[in-house]
C-alpha cells in the first residue's frame, strides 16, 4: 500500500547545506585521531624532541598530565619567526616532497600533533635555537594565537601544555582516573627510553621523580637500563641477539622460553626507532618460539628491526603505531629464521661448570660403554659397572647410535653436562659436572631430543612408515572419527595412514618406522584430541604439535630405571640437539648446582 505523499513528506530528513567547518573545530576533530589521552599528549611532544636530535629530555606532569603535560628538551630549537608557523595545521620541517613522505626517516611528519594538542588546550612553547642568542615563547587558547615574545630559556625548546580537554567537556569526562593516566605516561616513557638508549630520560610528577634514565651509549649501562624497566630477572634470562641480512638489521634481548609470560607485557618491537604493535612482527615471533613454548605463553624480548625506510609505509595508522611492509614475506621470514636460529642454540654449553672436580678421575670407558666405581651417592643408583652396548642402549632409548659411539671412543672428553652418577626417584639424573651437580628432567630432555630427530628424519615432507600386517581397529567418538578422516593426510605424512572402519571407528593401518614399539592407538587417540583442541589450524602448527605429541609418547616415563650408559648418552645427545634446554612444551630440561651454592647450602667453607 503506497504511503500518503503529505504523510511520506514528513519522515525525510531536514535539508541540510554543505558548508566549510570552523578552522578551530577542524582541529579539535583532528585532536580526536591524535590526542586520545595526557599520554598521547606527551608521545606527539617527545617525538618532536627526538626528531629535533635532543639529548636529554625531562617530563613533567600534574594531575595525571590532564593539569599540566610539560616536555623540555635541548634540541636544535625553533626559529622566532617559525614558531607562530609551527602550530598551523600541516606544517613541518620533516617532508617536503612526495619522496620525502615515501622513505620518512623521522617519528613525526604529517605536521597535526601541535596544531591539534593547542586546540584542545591552553598551550605554550618557548625555543631558541643554538645559534640564537635569545629564546622567544608562542602561546595558543582556543584558538587565539599569541606571540612571538622575547622570554628566557636555553637552547632547546620547552612545550608546556595546560587544561587539557578543557573546552571539549565531553572528551575530558571520558579520562581515566589520575593514577590510570600517570601509569599510562609512565609506560610510555619506559617504551621511548627503551627506543633511544643514547638519549636521557627523566618523569617527574608532583616534584617528585618518577622515572630518570641517563643516557646508555655502552652495552652495560644498556643492560642496566632495560633491567630497570623490564627487571633483573628479564636480564637474567635474556640472550642477546645481533644478526644482518637482506638488508636489514635485527639486535636486541630475547629470552628464554623458561621465562614465558602469562601475558604478553613484556614485548617491546622497535622499527627504525619507531615502537609497534604489528601484527605480522607478532606472528613471526610466535612462529619462532612454537617448538619451546608453553601453549598460551607469550614470550618476552626487546628487538630492534633496522631497514631502509623506502621499503616501509609509516601512514598507515593514526597514532602511527602500525606500519605497511613493502615485502611483507620477506620480512617474515627474516625475523622468524633468525629468532629460530637464535633459540636453537639453547642448548648446554661449557659456561655451564666451571671446573670438573677431581672425582673425574673415577670415570673409565672401556670398550663401548661407560663404568663407575662406587659412589657415595647412591640416591636410586643406577647398575654401576654394567657394559651396555651402543646398540644395545639405543634400541632401549630410541636414540642415535652413532652419540654414544663417538662419545666412548673419547674418553677424555669433556662435557658440558657431565657425567651421570644416579638416578632421583625414577624422575631425574644427577649428574657431576665442571663445578657442580646437574640435574636433568630425563622424560623432559628426551622428549626433545625425539622431537627434534623426528623432523630431522622427515623426508620430502613425510616420516617413514612401518606397514601392519593387521589393521589396529581404534574405537573413538564419531565426532573424533569425523576430524581423523578430514586429516587422513597429515596422519600420513607422521606415517600414520588410517582408513575409516566404521562410524566410531578408524583403522590405523602404518606406524612411524622412527618409533618402534610405540602404543599407536593411544597416540592417534591424543593427536585426535589436539587436532580438536586448536580447530582448523595453519598445516605448519598442526604437523609440529602432532610431531610434539608422538616425541612425547615416545620419551622415557617417570619411574623407568636407566642405566648409567643410557643417562650419560642422553647427556651427550642433549649436547648436540638443538633447543634442547627446554622440551616441547617449554618446560627446562636441566639445572645446574654450583659447588659454591652447595658451600654455602651447607655453611661450608672451603
Amino acid at each position: 500500500m503506497l504511503a500518503h505523499p503529505a504523510r511520506a513528506a514528513k519522515t525525510l530528513l531536514p535539508a541540510m547545506t554543505i558548508r566549510v567547518l570552523p578552522e578551530q573545530l577542524v582541529h579539535q576533530i583532528a585532536a580526536g585521531e591524535v590526542v586520545e589521552r595526557p599520554a598521547s599528549v606527551i608521545k606527539e611532544l617527545v617525538e618532536n624532541s627526538l626528531d629535533a636530535g635532543a639529548l636529554a629530555i625531562d617530563i613533567e606532569v600534574e594531575k595525571g598530565g590532564a593539569e599540566l603535560c610539560r616536555v623540555r628538551d635541548d634540541g636544535m630549537g625553533i626559529a622566532a619567526d617559525e614558531l607562530l608557523l609551527a602550530l598551523a595545521r600541516h606544517a613541518t620541517s620533516k617532508i617536503g616532497s612526495i619522496d620525502d613522505l615515501e622513505a620518512v626517516r623521522t617519528l613525526g611528519f604529517r605536521g597535526e600533533a601541535l596544531p591539534s594538542i593547542a586546540s584542545v588546550s591552553r598551550m605554550r612553547m618557548v625555543s631558541r635555537p643554538r645559534a640564537a642568542e635569545a629564546a622567544h615563547m608562542v602561546a595558543a587558547v582556543d584558538g587565539t594565537l599569541t606571540g612571538p615574545a622575547p622570554h628566557p630559556h636555553p637552547h632547546g625548546t620547552t612545550v608546556e601544555v595546560r587544561d587539557l580537554f578543557f573546552n571539549v567537556p565531553a572528551r575530558r569526562k571520558f579520562l581515566r582516573s589520575e593514577r590510570t593516566e600517570l601509569a599510562q605516561i609512565e609506560r610510555l616513557v619506559e617504551r621511548l627510553a627503551l627506543s633511544r638508549f643514547d638519549v636521557g630520560f627523566r618523569l617527574s610528577s608532583a616534584r617528585k621523580v618518577l622515572a630518570d634514565h641517563p643516557p646508555a651509549r655502552d652495552e652495560r649501562s644498556r643492560d642496566a637500563r632495560v633491567a630497570a624497566m623490564l627487571g633483573e630477572e628479564f636480564i637474567a634470562n635474556a640472550m642477546k641477539l645481533e644478526h644482518e641480512g637482506s638488508g636489514m638489521r635485527l639486535h636486541g634481548w630475547f629470552c628464554l622460553p623458561t621465562y614465558a609470560r602469562s601475558q604478553a607485557d613484556q614485548q617491546y618491537f622497535f622499527l627504525n626507532g619507531r615502537p609497534l604493535r604489528d601484527r605480522l612482527i607478532a606472528s613471526a615471533v610466535r612462529l619462532a618460539y612454537r617448538d619451546v613454548l608453553f601453549h598460551g605463553r607469550h614470550p618476552a624480548y626487546v628487538l630492534f628491526l633496522e631497514m631502509d625506510p623506502a621499503r616501509v609505509d609509516v601512514n598507515a595508522h593514526p597514532q602511527k603505531l602500525e606500519v605497511r611492509f613493502r615485502e611483507p614475506g620477506l620480512i617474515h621470514d627474516f625475523l622468524w629464521r633468525t629468532l629460530e636460529r637464535a633459540l636453537a642454540e639453547t642448548r648446554p654449553t661449557q659456561s655451564a661448570a666451571d671446573a670438573i672436580p677431581a672425582a673425574r678421575a673415577d670415570w673409565s670407558l672401556p670398550g663401548n660403554a661407560f663404568s663407575t666405581n662406587p659412589c657415595p651417592l647412591t640416591l636410586n643408583p643406577a647398575a654401576a659397572g654394567q657394559q651396555l652396548t651402543a646398540t644395545d642402549l639405543y634400541a632401549r632409548l630410541g636414540g642415535v647410535r652413532e652419540i654414544a659411539a663417538a662419545d666412548a671412543a673419547a674418553p677424555d672428553a669433556e662435557h658440558p653436562l657431565g657425567y651421570a652418577i644416579a638416578q632421583l626417584h625414577g624422575v631425574y639424573i644427577l649428574a657431576q659436572a665442571r663445578g657442580g651437580l646437574v640435574l636433568v628432567d630425563m622424560h623432559a630432555a628426551h622428549e626433545r631430543t625425539t622431537y627434534e630427530r623426528l623432523k630431522a628424519s622427515m623426508q620430502s615432507d613425510r616420516l617413514p612408515a612401518q606397514p601392519l600386517l593387521v589393521p589396529i581397529a581404534v574405537q573413538v567418538a564419531v565426532a573424533d572419527a569425523d576430524e581423523a578422516e578430514s586429516h587422513a593426510g597429515l596422519f600420513a605424512s607422521l606415517g600414520l595412514d588410517i582408513d575409516r572402519g566404521g562410524p566410531a571407528c578408524v583403522l590405523l593401518r602404518s606406524t612411524p618406522a622412527l618409533l618402534p614399539g610405540i602404543d599407536a592407538a593411544a597416540l592417534l587417540k591424543d593427536m585426535i584430541a589436539d587436532l580438536r583442541e586448536q580447530g582448523r589450524a595453519a598445516t605448519t602448527v598442526a604437523f609440529d604439535r602432532a610431531l610434539g605429541t608422538m616425541a612425547c609418547h615416545q620419551a622415557v616415563r617417570a619411574n623407568r630405571r636407566l642405566t648409567v650408559p643410557e643417562m650419560n648418552a642422553l647427556l651427550r645427545e642433549m649436547e648436540q640437539t638443538v633447543r634442547s634446554d627446554q622440551c616441547v612444551h617449554g618446560r627446562p630440561t636441566w639445572s645446574f648446582v654450583s659447588m659454591d651454592d652447595l658451600d654455602r647450602l651447607f655453611l661450608r667453607g672451603r
